[in-house]
């Protein structure tokens, strides 16, 4: 979906205004979001990163974007009753002075989508899956609102391609509840020049009316840059569909 706008290389669009951007990003793993990552350190961002991963690849991956980026902030804890998204989006916001670019990251792996069988557990797994991001989304919306930051938010659910019809099915779930929560926070900010967008997984492919999808990572990474940029500032309350992204751990 509009993926004419963006180009598919994420290295291809310099976007210099990016240099010294407050730029928050939830859910960053060593499976998903390392190139999201690399493309705004590349760019002098000043990054605060949350992760719930603690590994030897994760600690490289940290002095990587240390080398590049224009300040950099990790917070290597899973969201918890004791570390609420609530408070990470708080923590950044004062860390930062303010904040131009929120990108939150989530995973539906293969094992997930085995294990819901009813319309109950479907609920369960997407609100595991959404009300994190809806809550960082709302603290920092509000934030940006405060500060007359004209910010952009995108929230990233990636999945498996599905491989029956109870998958699809699943994923088409997920992303019609993606797609009704972008729709009512972009509504919800557009009047204060804040821009809410989402990736979500496509469900099928035989659904030819969506258009271009994103392929991996880097297709991601060229978005979340040029949504950030001056260019991605008319865009608001799309969901782009997302298809074969999520491989590693599923």
């Amino acid at each position: 979906m509009l993926m004419s706008v963006v180009s598919r290389d994420a290295g291809f669009e310099a976007y210099p205004e990016l240099a010294g951007a407050r730029v928050m990003i939830t859910g960053l793993s060593t499976s998903i979001g390392v190139d999201l990552a690399r493309s705004f350190a590349e760019r002098r961002a000043r990054l605060m990163i949350q992760t719930a991963e603690r590994s030897p690849e994760m600690v490289e991956l940290t002095a990587l974007l240390a080398a590049t980026a224009g300040d950099l902030t990790l917070i290597d804890v899973p969201f918890s009753e004791a570390a609420t998204p609530t408070r990470f989006a708080q923590r950044a916001a004062e860390g930062l002075g303010a904040i131009d670019a929120v990108i939150n990251l989530t995973q539906l792996t293969r094992a997930e989508l085995s294990y819901v069988s009813d319309i109950e557990e479907i609920e369960d797994l997407v609100t595991a899956k959404l009300s994190a991001m809806r809550e960082v989304t709302e603290v920092a919306a509000n934030r940006m609102a405060l500060t007359w930051s004209e910010g952009t938010i995108l929230n990233v659910v990636i999945g498996p391609a599905p491989q029956s019809a109870r998958d699809a099915a699943v994923l088409g779930l997920v992303r019609q509840a993606l797609a009704a929560m972008t729709t009512d926070l972009a509504r919800r900010w557009s009047g204060d020049v804040v821009r809410i967008n989402a990736v979500g997984p496509k469900a099928t492919t035989l659904d030819f009316s969506s258009g271009a999808c994103l392929t991996s990572e880097p297709d991601i990474a060229a978005l979340a840059l040029h949504l950030a940029s001056r260019k991605g500032r008319t865009l608001t309350g799309y969901v782009f569909d997302a298809e074969g992204v999520a491989r590693r751990g599923c």
